[in-house]
């Protein structure tokens, strides 16, 4: 059976060594109550929580589903009372406006809450995982009177909260959607349409879902320009925020899926159905994106929580396997054979996975202290500087993480060999369950034109410049710093060929689109690893602080130490991927795109 221990150690290390919280107490509100012992505090109890309470059920969930009684969705057997038990210890509300009940804490402590939750049961996590999306979502779109009648029950966990948006006939090109929003008298509109694939659509965990559709206003613009969002609540919600009867929206079935069984993916349909605008009229599209950007955020966090999880339960097979001996001479000779883990190949995937879910650790945490500081921060330069770093990186993150993510799920299934391909260990679990991830919330290909052909030129390139500036100045400011040289020299080569990749798309790909379609993924792959890089490089400059001037009597050199093991791997044998990237995009789109349609 898999099992999962939270990684508690590594997230406070990233959190008060890396990031240094702690620096932002006086400025960032909610920062000052996150101290050491509060922090340890809170990661302890969700890790508590995720091993004991949500693991179990990973498999349950998976095995049992969810089943569609009329129009009632059941979920498996343990999932009301675990929700339950989330909601009771206040979890859903940790990183919520105080004004709503929420305690305020940093979106980034939530964001390793979250990484816990998925890596112990993707599924699950996912019920509460898009409320906080939609909470934003009205939190920035709606009326005050729409904040104060959903949004406290909402940061509870009483009522959770979805994402309505696929069509059966048109997926990304929302332009073609054609769910009606028809004007009542009383401010209200008429809902009628049908959508697709809505994780959470329909359960029986809360007592209320709101519902966040996107919709037409008869005679508006054609295209995207003509949509609206609108709030639709499972049960219509009186003034006083009493619930009164039930809203013209159900469950027409639940989607057959690949994975995460135990969450309902839903065909959800609204026939008259009540909603209220949010934001402005035909507008609706920018704020959903609000909520869209949130959960491209939490979905590379669900890339790395996947990661993480096969990787554990690889680690202690790879330990416990015996087979063969190792290539320089056995290491148990009492024994009929050696591990499987001292063979290199063994250890190739290990270490490619272990460098890969602490590295993507480490800069999703970083991109969640900047959506604090977006969040938080009295000045507008420096929010704006934050919101430039987090849309330039939150496509590249979601590419390569959920991507990565499902390779790591599957190099872990394959040290287990023929047991892995066996459910009985769980390991195919974990692959089916991470590649959804590569394809919601936009899929992975969507997110590299998002980057080359959106936020790459936008505002003059002010967005990359930034990037570039601030992994620039770490390699100036440590270039002749020879300790540090083995991670600063690789990193900046590796910067000054993304630069190179970024001029060839300025000369290329305007003169010639298919160029940058067909560079799209190899660029983001490319500056996925430069962060990644980034991250790494600053790991070991901590890593060999540390171990020269240890700083208390419970110093933990072999912390350290492995540290910075993978942080040499990673330079060595992971980052050198961004020179086939440089010559795979320079090689532009021609053979990619003249074989004729017929000959595929």
């Amino acid at each position: 059976m898999p099992s999962y221990t939270a990684p508690v150690r590594d997230m406070q290390f990233i959190l008060h060594e890396l990031l240094k919280i702690d620096r932002h107490n006086e400025v960032l509100a909610g920062f000052s109550e996150a101290t050491p012992d509060t922090v340890a505090a809170i990661l302890e109890g969700a890790a508590q929580l995720s091993q004991e309470l949500l693991q179990p059920l990973n498999r349950v969930g998976d095995r049992e589903g969810c089943r569609l009684d009329n129009d009632r969705v059941v979920t498996p057997t343990g999932f009301k009372e675990a929700y339950r038990a989330v909601v009771d210890g206040g979890w859903t509300g940790l990183t919520g406006h105080q004004e709503h009940g929420g305690q305020g804490l940093p979106y980034v402590l939530g964001l390793a809450v979250s990484e816990m939750m998925a890596s112990a049961n993707m599924a699950f996590s996912m019920y509460a995982g898009l409320t906080s999306g939609a909470i934003e979502a009205i939190e920035i779109g709606g009326t005050e009177e729409q904040k104060a009648l959903y949004l406290p029950k909402m940061v509870s966990g009483q009522w959770t909260g979805t994402m309505n948006l696929t069509e059966a006939h048109c997926g990304t090109d929302l332009g073609l959607l054609r769910t009606k929003a028809e004007p009542q008298a009383d401010g209200s509109y008429r809902i009628t349409g049908s959508k697709i694939f809505i994780s959470s659509g329909e359960h029986d965990l809360a007592e209320n879902i709101i519902h966040l559709v996107l919709a037409r206003i008869p005679g508006g613009p054609d295209g995207v320009k003509g949509i609206s969002l609108f709030i639709v609540s499972k049960f219509l919600v009186d003034p006083d925020g009493g619930l009164g009867e039930r809203n013209a929206v159900s469950c027409g079935s639940i989607e057959e899926k690949m994975g995460i069984h135990g969450n309902s993916t839903c065909v959800m349909n609204y026939d008259g159905a009540t909603g209220y605008l949010i934001g402005e009229a035909h507008q609706g599209l920018k704020t959903m994106f609000i909520m869209m950007n949130a959960a491209r955020l939490g979905v590379a966090v669900q890339g790395l929580s996947q990661a993480e999880a096969a990787y554990q339960n690889a680690v202690v097979y790879c330990r416990e396997r015996a087979q063969g001996r190792s290539l320089r001479g056995p290491k148990f000779p009492d024994r009929p054979a050696d591990p499987i883990i001292v063979h290199p190949d063994i250890r190739r995937m290990l270490m490619t996975v272990k460098v890969f879910k602490e590295g993507a650790r480490a800069l999703a945490y970083w991109a969640g202290l900047t959506v604090d500081i977006i969040r938080k921060h009295p000045e507008s330069e420096t929010r704006r500087k934050a919101e430039d770093l987090l849309g330039l990186l939150t496509p590249v993150m979601k590419a390569y993480f959920t991507d990565m993510g499902f390779n790591a799920a599957n190099l872990c299934l394959q040290c287990f060999g023929g047991h892995g391909y066996i459910a009985e260990w769980g390991m195919e679990q974990f692959v089916r369950d991470a590649r959804i991830t590569q394809i919601y919330e936009g899929a992975n290909g969507i997110q590299a034109l998002d980057l080359i052909g959106r936020k790459l030129p936008a505002h003059k390139g002010r967005a990359i410049q930034l990037f570039f500036g601030v992994a620039g100045e770490f390699c100036e400011k440590y270039r002749d710093n020879a300790s540090l040289s083995p991670f600063v020299k690789p990193l900046a080569g590796a910067l000054e060929q993304l630069v190179d990749a970024t001029r060839w798309l300025m000369r290329h790909a305007i003169s010639d689109p298919d160029n940058g379609g067909a560079a799209s993924m190899d660029y983001l792959y490319m500056m996925a690893l430069v962060a990644l890089g980034y991250q790494w490089a600053q790991v070991a400059r901590i890593c060999q602080n540390q171990l020269s001037n240890p700083d208390d009597d419970s110093f933990d050199r072999r912390f350290y130490q492995n540290k910075l093991v993978c942080a040499t791997f990673f330079m060595e044998k992971v980052l050198p991927e961004t020179t086939a990237h440089l010559a795979k995009l320079k090689a532009g789109a021609d053979s990619l795109m003249t074989l004729p349609a017929d000959a595929f």
